[in-house]
């Protein structure tokens, strides 16, 4: 017999060899009927695992993200099933479950088109239909790669050969398909409902240019058709908010072909950065930072003594000068370091905080390009705060209340990410694991629940990152706070102590817009473009219903401009009905409607974008409301 613990503290007994679907089936047939994947002494399981000693389990439902994956995963494999129905010939790739989703990586002779998504779905409902018991086999890495190698398959072949030669490799088998797979998966096939393919893209071989190039399915799954549906639904109000689409529709930025990943902001655009930019400046101030500003190319020997010349050259760009190599900067913090160093510091001027609103530049692939939210050059709202030890936990959650500020004011839930120390990393494991308990500790003393990302810290510290959640409950990633001991050592900083000696200062990296122009990308798509009024390019448009109307008409738009109000008038010779719906696919938060019962009664009439018609009002009242409105900076 073995000793099952439960979560709620209870124990039951079950014979040696007993499946984990079958505890779950032993205390509820509802819970067997829900559950994805089970936690067996702390590690993700499947449910088709037998027991032989005792443990403590945990069972999940789709609820939970582990689920999710797990849920995904399992759809990945069935969607690669059926290719392989479709087109035995078909190579596989890869198939990871991501965001909402997963995809599969296919090297076929067949070229797939929109049009063979219907016949790839009903196939994968025909193997799901079947419910094909999905198991897990071991074997060791030679034979792995025999089996592989003897049913064509020189994509896995590859991927086991860069296993630890000690490694077992498990795969998975459901009917006649098998594939190349940690796990762990679903019981059966059966227990995914609801599928559907979403769209084809490209995709190189390991993401190297050099490699072939391979076909990608997206695809979705979910246990409810509400859920579906939800989800599809939302996907298609994505597609309507698209903000390259809005950016072009409202005159905000464009994208061009002479400066692929470097956007062009426009008038419009220009008076949305500078609101976003102008109230970070303000809270930064209040804040106690200090703005600064450093040059965006700076010579090879800052770039080898801060460590991107070494583990980041392959996202620089060069340039020589004076028979000296140089290069634009990929990031803020060296730049930031000089400035540190210009003066001779003491512990009395700590926590010592520099900001800069930097522009930077990073190579990115073509085909990884998008809209603002993947450029070639950025504006990061960077800040180094340089401390003493015993200012690390109080400066980390000060930023942490600053980012909450920033996200609460735009109405974005969010949630927290911790990344430890990565493969190839700066500084000795005793400075990592004081950095990581550093952050521990502020997140703890803060309250927040945090995910644990293991190795995805940076090269030269681990870091908190913030996921911000949008209107349509996709997530992005854009605040993060690094503790760093490495650069301070790298570049010699150092402050006079209380006891008169040279000591070396603590440094935090961080941001909370991330890079304004993704900000404002994912901004657009949350808002629709529909922007609050304080961030409105244009926040009031005059509309006179004839041409007799227009000298009043400007009368306000000088009254609204004399208030700092965004105002213009529309003075064509349309119909105002015309113009109305004009402002309203411009987006524009107020329309004033002026005419002959407005000029005797020296009034305006309001249209709010969400509220409708909001009746007459006084000029001189509207802009109270509207200055209160904007200064309180309302959602």
């Amino acid at each position: 017999m073995v000793t099952i613990s439960l979560p709620d503290g209870s124990k039951r007994e079950f014979v040696k060899g007993t499946t984990l679907i079958q505890v779950a089936k032993d205390i509820s047939s509802n819970l067997a009927k829900n559950v994805v994947v089970a936690v067996f002494n702390g590690v993700e399981t499947d449910l088709n695992s037998e027991l032989f000693t005792d443990g403590s389990v945990e069972f999940l439902d789709f609820s939970d993200e582990r689920a999710k994956e797990v849920y995904r995963h399992s759809s990945a494999h069935i969607l690669a099933q059926a290719v392989k129905r479709l087109w035995p010939d078909t190579a596989l790739a890869i198939g990871p479950a991501i965001d909402k989703g997963y995809y599969y990586d296919f090297n076929s002779s067949h070229t797939f088109t929109p049009e063979d998504m219907p016949l790839i779905e009903k196939e994968m409902k025909k193997i799901i239909k079947e419910n094909q018991p999905i198991l897990r086999e071991v074997m060791s890495r030679d034979e792995a790669v025999e089996f592989f190698a003897s049913i064509n398959e020189p994509f896995k072949v590859e991927l086991i050969k860069d296993l630890p030669d000690d490694e077992d490799i498990s795969l998975y088998r459901q009917g006649e398909f098998v594939d190349l797979c940690k796990g762990p998966h679903l019981p059966t096939t059966g227990k995914v409902k609801h599928i559907k393919l979403m769209s084809l893209a490209g995709a190189y071989w390991r993401g190297d240019k050099d490699n072939p190039m391979l076909q990608r399915i997206y695809a979705t799954s979910f246990p409810t058709l509400e859920e579906l549906e939800d989800y599809i639904t939302k996907v298609e109000e994505a597609k309507k908010r698209d903000h390259r689409k809005l950016g072009k529709e409202l005159g905000l930025f464009v994208l061009l072909d002479e400066g692929p990943g470097f956007p062009f902001f426009l008038p419009k655009g220009m008076i949305l950065r500078n609101e976003l930019e102008n109230f970070w400046r303000e809270e930064h101030a209040k804040a106690g930072y200090n703005e600064i500003r450093t040059p965006i190319i700076l010579n090879r020997q800052l770039w080898e003594n801060s460590g991107h010349w070494e583990h980041y050259q392959e996202n620089m760009y060069f340039t020589t000068i004076d028979e000296t190599d140089f290069a634009i900067k990929p990031m803020n913090c060296p730049g930031s370091m000089l400035v540190y160093k210009q003066n001779l510091h003491s512990y009395r001027e700590f926590p010592l905080r520099i900001a800069e609103m930097g522009l930077v530049h990073r190579h990115e692939l073509s085909g990884a390009l998008h809209g603002l939210m993947r450029v070639r050059s950025f504006t990061q709202d960077d800040a180094h705060i340089f401390m003493l030890p015993e200012q690390i936990i109080d400066e980390i959650k000060g930023v942490i209340d600053l980012v909450d500020r920033f996200y609460s004011l735009f109405g974005f839930s969010y949630h927290v990410e911790l990344s430890t120390r990565p493969e190839k990393a700066m500084g000795s494991a005793e400075m990592w694991d004081k950095a990581t308990n550093a952050l521990i500790t502020a997140l703890n003393e803060k309250g927040l629940t945090y995910k644990l990302n293991e190795g995805d810290g940076a090269f030269y510290g681990p870091k908190i990152d913030f996921h911000l959640q949008d209107s349509l409950d996709r997530t992005w990633q854009c605040g993060t706070i690094q503790l760093d001991f490495q650069m301070p050592e790298k570049f010699d900083l150092t402050y006079v102590g209380e006891d008169g000696e040279k000591h070396r200062p603590v440094m935090i990296h961080r941001v909370i817009y991330g890079s304004i122009e993704r900000f404002i990308g994912i901004l657009t798509e949350h808002f629709a473009g529909a922007f609050p009024a304080w961030l409105a390019p244009v926040q009031v448009k005059v509309l006179p219903i004839a041409e007799r109307h227009h000298a009043y008409a400007l009368e306000i738009v000088k009254m609204l401009q004399n208030s700092n109000i965004r105002v213009e008038a529309d003075t064509r010779s349309e119909k105002v009905g015309y113009k109305i719906r004009e402002g309203q696919l411009q987006k524009i938060p107020y329309l004033l409607v002026v005419g002959d019962k407005e000029i005797e009664g020296a009034t305006i009439s309001i249209r709010h974008r969400k509220k409708g018609d909001l009746g007459s009002q006084s000029v001189k009242d509207f802009i109270n409301t509207l200055s209160e409105e904007i200064g309180n900076k309302i959602i």
